[in-house]
């Protein structure tokens, strides 16, 4: 936690040497302190103080200065940090000044130069001032802060993605600063610059403008590009089945990069929490497992590259080459797809338009706690839909299921519909389904078809998640790797059609349990066709796959 700050501003050297040392002598073990010979300059640095969000306890100006003198810089100061105590150094014919600056001007105190001894003349009245100062303090948010809008689109997108990296952050919503007089004058120091939404501001001072998780990942240290071009083993894809395979095949001394296009954990990652993980009789959520198996990972060495993306394949013998979204490409001997499914699209009018501003596809957590008081309402019938309620319920008013079937017992866990049965302010709509969604820039409204009565209800909503079943997102494989009808990757027994091999395989002996059409290339987890849509199969599945490409590995 940094220090808090005592600046000092005198124009004279001299005198300016003496009192920073004197601070230092005294309160240097819990403060930082600053001088400057230059109000405008000292100005200039509080500003910068306060995008850094470091804390000022005492401002001590020298009251004869040109241009600016210290009354002047005092109140100036005190507009940018209104807490901070104040105090003017002045000499014995400013005495007057000094005791109308106290009494007009808000001015907490001045002293007398020379102010020798200071045990005297100095630190006793600071001690009472600086005291003061801490019974009211409460120490700044030490990290990265994003200025946005609830409703905005990239915003959310931001905010998700460092959510969903473990990255903490304070999130500022600038349309609440007619509330909040700190984001108030926030924004007038960043002025024209807090129209480039969002704006992310690190403690360092710097700030990124209309950033996007690409430019804030390398900012924060988040590594997107490869340390080599070859690998043992490749893994697209961070869930649950690519973690398990990172953490195996790295653990038995396989040099392991994992390619992951938006954050390790993948969907199971957004899940409010899991509860039947063999293991955690308490459960646990689906961020706390990806950051246990993204340090489990690197500590057998892995190397992450997050956010990034494989966009294509090649094969050249026993290589295997992957292009990346950035332009770059990494060879390996096997790799292993694991990049899971994508949530499929509600096709409603409306929908599209209001995504990132009311509709929203997953989990949504960053969005809790700006549901307080609100109606949600979630779309789906599966454990990731009541996984969504149960959370979202802690803060709503009222949390509406959507279900277009006759009920939840076909699609989701018994443990899980005893949970949202039991929940007061949980509702589950049987026979219905989302027609239309309304709003301008935000979502207002949702047009509610009941099947079976044919009747269209409108409501009003703040929030809507949808949780519609997934698909995989495998175009880019087309025409290498063999999938079914839907995209899903065939491997193993699914590839041999009345007993014979794939088409083009060149191996003698028939495709591993988990691997596709192309030697060496294997898929686990949601991407396979007839995989179990489960955390716990994803891993078993990806463990698995390690030591089949071992065995693949030894023949190359």
């Amino acid at each position: 936690m940094p220090k808090p700050i005592l600046l000092s501003v005198d124009d004279d050297s001299d005198v300016l040497r003496a009192i920073e040392r004197d601070l230092r002598s005294h309160y240097g073990a819990e403060y930082r302190v600053i001088g400057s010979d230059s109000p405008q300059a000292a100005l200039d640095l509080l500003k910068q103080l306060k995008v850094r969000n470091d804390s000022v306890a005492l401002l001590l100006a020298d009251q004869r200065m040109p241009r600016m003198n210290g009354i002047e810089f005092l109140q100036e100061g005190m507009q940018i940090f209104p807490d901070a105590k104040r105090a003017l150094l002045t000499a014995y014919a400013d005495t007057s000044a000094a005791i109308s600056a106290i009494n007009e001007a808000n001015i907490n105190y001045f002293f007398m130069k020379p102010w020798d001894p200071p045990a005297d003349h100095l630190y006793p009245q600071l001690d009472d001032l600086l005291e003061d100062w801490r019974a009211s303090y409460h120490p700044a948010f030490v990290g990265i802060r994003v200025l946005g809008t609830r409703w905005s689109p990239r915003c959310y997108e931001l905010r998700d993605f460092l959510a969903r990296n473990q990255v903490p952050y304070q999130w500022i919503d600038v349309e609440l600063a007619a509330n909040d007089p700190e984001t108030k004058r926030l924004l007038e120091i960043l002025g024209p610059e807090a129209a480039s939404l969002p704006v992310v501001l690190f403690p360092d001072g710097t700030k990124l403008l209309k950033s996007g998780p690409v430019e804030v990942a390398q900012k924060v240290g988040l590594r997107t590009r490869a340390q080599t071009d070859f690998y043992d083993l490749a893994i697209i894809g961070g869930g649950p089945a690519g973690l398990a395979a990172a953490v195996y095949g790295a653990s038995e001394g396989l040099q392991t990069v994992m390619i992951e296009r938006e954050a390790p954990g993948g969907q199971a990652g957004m899940s409010s929490r899991i509860e039947n993980y063999l293991g955690f009789p308490s459960g646990l959520s689906g961020g706390d497992l990806a950051r246990r198996a993204v340090a489990q990972a690197q500590r057998f060495g892995v190397e992450i590259l997050s956010p990034q993306e494989a966009v294509s394949l090649r094969t050249e013998g026993s290589y295997r080459f992957l292009k990346l979204a950035d332009g770059s490409e990494i060879s390996c001997h096997a790799l292993l797809v694991a990049t899971g499914v994508q949530w499929r699209q509600l096709e409603a009018p409306g929908v599209d338009r209001l995504q990132g501003a009311g509709v929203y596809y997953g989990g949504g957590a960053t969005e809790a706690l700006s549901c307080k008081g609100e109606i949600v309402y979630v779309v789906g019938a599966a454990n990731s839909a009541g996984q969504a309620a149960m959370h979202f319920a802690k803060y709503a008013e009222k949390v509406v299921l959507l279900v277009r079937g006759d009920g939840l017992d076909r699609t989701m866990s018994q443990y899980l519909i005893d949970q949202v049965h039991q929940m007061p302010n949980i509702q589950t709509w049987t026979h219905a389904s989302v027609a239309e969604v309304h709003g301008e820039t935000r979502l207002e409204e949702i047009s509610v078809l009941c099947s079976d009565t044919g009747k269209v209800e409108r409501v009003p909503a703040s929030a809507m998640f949808i949780f519609i079943g997934a698909l995989p997102r495998t175009d880019w494989l087309a025409g290498i790797l063999e999938r079914d009808d839907r995209g899903f990757l065939l491997t193993g027994p699914d590839l041999m059609r009345n007993g014979a091999r794939p088409k083009g395989w060149t191996l003698d002996r028939d495709p591993f349990l988990l691997e596709t059409n192309v030697p060496g290339l294997f898929a686990v987890g949601d991407v396979r066709h007839g995989s179990v849509k489960r955390v716990a199969s994803g891993v078993g599945e990806g463990s698995v796959a390690v030591q089949f490409i071992h065995q693949y590995l030894s023949k190359v």
